[in-house]
Formats: C-alpha cells, sequence, structure tokens
C-alpha cells in the first residue's frame, strides 16, 4: 500500500502519520513504537527534568528502533529555556524537531547547518507562512478539534487545512480530530500531505505513562467530553471534561486573570490525572476525537488499520 507524499520523502518514513508531541506522555516505548509501525514517533522533551534525562530518553528510543524519530520542543512550557536541551538533541544527530507553543525562531536558528528536518505547530495561515519563511521543513495545522493547547481562533481543521496548503510551498501535515483512515483520506484531499495524532496515541498500549483511566475516559468519551480552559488567559486548550475543568471554567468566569486559575491549570494537575487517574483532582488534554476512538490497541494495530482503512477508500475512489 503506497501512502508516498513529500512528507514520506522528508522524513525518510513509511507512512505519513506523525505522532504528537503529547507533554509527560511521548516517551521512549511510545515514540519507537509509532516509528517502527512506519509513522515518526517523538519524543516530548521539555516535560523532562533536564539534558541528561533526554539524552537517555533518545538513547533508549536508538535501542528500539533503526528508524527515523523526533523530538518535540514545546517552547512555551513553563517559560523553560530550550536552548540547552536543543542542544541535547542536536548532537545526538535526531533526525527530526518539532516545535510547538511559540515562536520557533530560536530553535530554528539553533539548527541551521545542521542536518535535521524542522515541523512546525501552527494554528494559522499567517503563522504558516512565517514559519515557512524561517526555515521550517513542513507545518503541521492544528484546527480547533485538537487536544492540548489550540489556536486563538475557533477554526476547524477541515476549514484550515485547506487554506494553509493554498499560501505555503512547504508540506503540510493536518492534525486536530483524526484518528483513523476516513481522517487520513479527508486530509490528503484537503491538500495535505500527512497527519499528526495526538490523543488517537494516548489510548494505545505502549502510551505506557498514561493512567488505565485516563484511556478508558478516552475510550468513553461522547460528544460532549471535551472542553475548552484556559481561554479567559489568551492560551486555549482543550480537554477531558470533568468535575475540576468545571471549577477551571468557574474561576475563569471571575476573570481574575492567570493567578487565580495557576494552581489548577499547573503541570501537577495535569500529572495527577495523566498519571494517577485522580479525576477529582487533575485533568487530562483530550481532543474531540474521542468520540471515534473505541479501543486501546497496540500501535502496530492502530497504524495499521488507519492505513488499510485509508486503501479501501482509495480503491472505492477509483
Amino acid at each position: 500500500m503506497n501512502f508516498n507524499t513529500r512528507i514520506t520523502s522528508l522524513l525518510d518514513i513509511q507512512y505519513p502519520i506523525i505522532q504528537g508531541g503529547l507533554a509527560y506522555l511521548a516517551y521512549s516505548d511510545l515514540a519507537a513504537a509509532v516509528s517502527n509501525a512506519g509513522g515518526l514517533g517523538q519524543i516530548t522533551a521539555m516535560s523532562l527534568p533536564g539534558p541528561d534525562e533526554l539524552k537517555n530518553e533518545i538513547k533508549r528510543v536508538r535501542s528500539l528502533t533503526n528508524k527515523p524519530f523526533g523530538v518535540n520542543f514545546a517552547i512555551g512550557q513553563h517559560g523553560r529555556p530550550f536552548a540547552e536541551m536543543v542542544e541535547v538533541a542536536i548532537e545526538g544527530e535526531v533526525p527530526v524537531i518539532s516545535i510547538t507553543g511559540g515562536n520557533p525562531k530560536g530553535v530554528i536558528d539553533m539548527t541551521r547547518g545542521h542536518n535535521v528536518k524542522i515541523l512546525v505547530l501552527v494554528a494559522a495561515k499567517r503563522q504558516a507562512k512565517k514559519a515557512e519563511e524561517i526555515g521550517a521543513d513542513a507545518v503541521m495545522v492544528v484546527g480547533q478539534e485538537g487536544g492540548g493547547h489550540l489556536g486563538r481562533s475557533d477554526t476547524g481543521t477541515f476549514v484550515l487545512t485547506p487554506e494553509v496548503v493554498d499560501h505555503v510551498s512547504i508540506p503540510v501535515i493536518a492534525s486536530g480530530g483524526i484518528v483513523d483512515g476516513r481522517g487520513l483520506m479527508a486530509a490528503l484531499s484537503l491538500g495535505a500531505e500527512g497527519i499528526e495524532l495526538g490523543t488517537r496515541f494516548i489510548a494505545t498500549k505502549e502510551c505506557v505513562a498514561a493512567h488505565a483511566a485516563y484511556k478508558q475516559a478516552i475510550v468513553d468519551a461522547d460528544e460532549n467530553s471535551t472542553v475548552v480552559i484556559k481561554r479567559s488567559i489568551g492560551a486555549p486548550a482543550r480537554a477531558l471534561r470533568n468535575a475540576w475543568t468545571e471549577e477551571i471554567l468557574a474561576i475563569e468566569k471571575l476573570e481574575q486573570g492567570y493567578e487565580s486559575l495557576k494552581d489548577h491549570i499547573s503541570g501537577e494537575a495535569n500529572k495527577r490525572y495523566i498519571y494517577d487517574g485522580n479525576a477529582k483532582n487533575g485533568f487530562g488534554w483530550a481532543g474531540q476525537s474521542s468520540i471515534r476512538i473505541h479501543d486501546i490497541p497496540s500501535v502496530e494495530e492502530l497504524i495499521q488499520s488507519i492505513v488499510i482503512e485509508a486503501e479501501e477508500i482509495r480503491k472505492a475512489w477509483i
């Protein structure tokens, strides 16, 4: 089954399927499994304590796969300096770096002259054009359906993807609301040359960091099971609806700013749910695509099901 695009050529992968950065969750077991299954797995760098831990994760991925993989830099995460961590990725000859959550210029400037491909997450046409201008090799376009941090507009993936495709010359990867072969074929039809999946990869066996209750909440989700929080402080992000996110929304209505929210939206609150399953005192990111997730397969089973379904659709078109 041939799904060759500029993305598969650029990243030297079999299928145009990319695993999202997934703060606190995307570590070596998951990244290697995705790469071994023909996609591009990624490590989340800025969720790690420091450079030594990133070195160890890179080393472990390489012990588990000989396929290309990436390191994601969520450069807005906690306002942490990222330069030392980027240096680790460069010195480790990581083949792909993705940049999310902030201005990518600093990371891109550090990688100039090195043999690394740069992917930049964008949520607007303007951001995509700027990313191309400063040297990105491809952009990942996230619509409002996605989980975790989103753009400030409510533009969906189905609208935003072709708009970006029409205004950049570099390859475009569609993200947000995609979980299966239908999503892959829809993205290709819109002019994208690959897809990025976040929530779908949480609900897999190899996402070992995610608590079973978190995965099950994704499987049990319906159309009302996610909510956008942090909109009042200009950083909208989609999470599973629970008592904790309802508290967050109630605080946001008071319009008292970040200080009133910081304990509720902290990384510790996030980890209490995703690591410990504590839904009363924490939250977990998830996209609207949760409604389309009904099982917890292995990564290999998931990617093969996406490819087989997409191939069946393509054959039906011919």
